[in-house]
């Protein structure tokens, strides 16, 4: 059996009570904080049966790591994905649902990931697929950030970025790499297909391979002074257009 983790904040341990209880071994609280939102917390995670300890502050941040746990902290085993990428793009080819996929290409810091996963959650992409080399992995603080995305957003760390668009292409998903010098922008793109939009981590951008590989490169259009955007709101706006071509009758 895998080491258990640690997750902290009240999102993150409470998206996992709510979607994965059995695999709580217990949740340390801060019982100095009797607050409405603790006390709805402490109700949930009851209701839920799972195991509560006291904690005092000091602990709560030496377990997570951090001082922004909110009082709240978790030790989890962690969730298996059982599905690969393949078996999840062929569960929704099986179900006639198009793709709708998160490439980014060196985000190396788990606060830019943390929110690039929770706007894929927002904007309902199916999974975030990143590099395993140059890239961060899912740690507490990408869970804090991501609000539960981290737990029900998949995310596929790969070997090998560009073979893995090659494949995405011949799955007929197409490519759309976002790069401040492309021709067009993201508006005049038609995202209504199955898509996999790349993005690259901000200042540096795509590798030259992940972007020679993309089907298609757009801009972001930029009015004001600053000259691009930080990338978990790149994401954002990428991934909302797609949402709102999407939802057109």
């Amino acid at each position: 059996m895998s080491s258990p983790k640690v997750i902290f904040g009240f999102h993150a341990v409470g998206v996992r009570i709510k979607t994965a209880p059995a695999s709580v071994i217990e949740v340390l609280f801060d019982a100095s904080r009797r607050d409405a939102r603790m006390r709805q917390f402490i109700t949930r995670a009851q209701e839920a049966g799972v195991r509560l300890v006291e904690a005092d502050g000091l602990r709560l941040s030496k377990l997570s790591g951090s001082h922004g746990h909110q009082g709240v902290a978790a030790r989890v085993q962690p969730i298996t994905e059982k599905r690969t990428l393949d078996e999840l793009l062929e569960d929704l080819e099986a179900a006639g649902t198009m793709p709708l996929l998160l490439v980014l290409d060196g985000v190396t810091d788990p606060h830019n990931l943390g929110a690039c996963l929770r706007v894929a959650d927002g904007a309902g992409a199916h999974a975030v697929i990143a590099p395993k080399d140059h890239a961060a992995g899912i740690n507490a603080t990408v869970a804090k950030v991501a609000s539960g995305a981290a737990e029900t957003v998949p995310y596929f760390m790969v070997t090998n970025l560009a073979r893995t668009l090659n494949e995405l292409k011949e799955r007929n998903i197409w490519c759309v790499g976002t790069s401040d010098d492309a021709p067009g922008t993201l508006y005049q793109c038609e995202l209504t297909r199955p898509l996999a939009l790349v993005l690259g981590a901000e200042g540096e951008g795509m590798r030259q391979l992940t972007r020679k590989t993309c089907d298609e490169l757009v801009s972001i259009p930029m009015a004001g002074a600053v000259e691009s955007l930080n990338v978990s709101v790149a994401s954002g706006v990428c991934l909302y257009e797609a949402m709102r071509q999407r939802s057109k009758p």
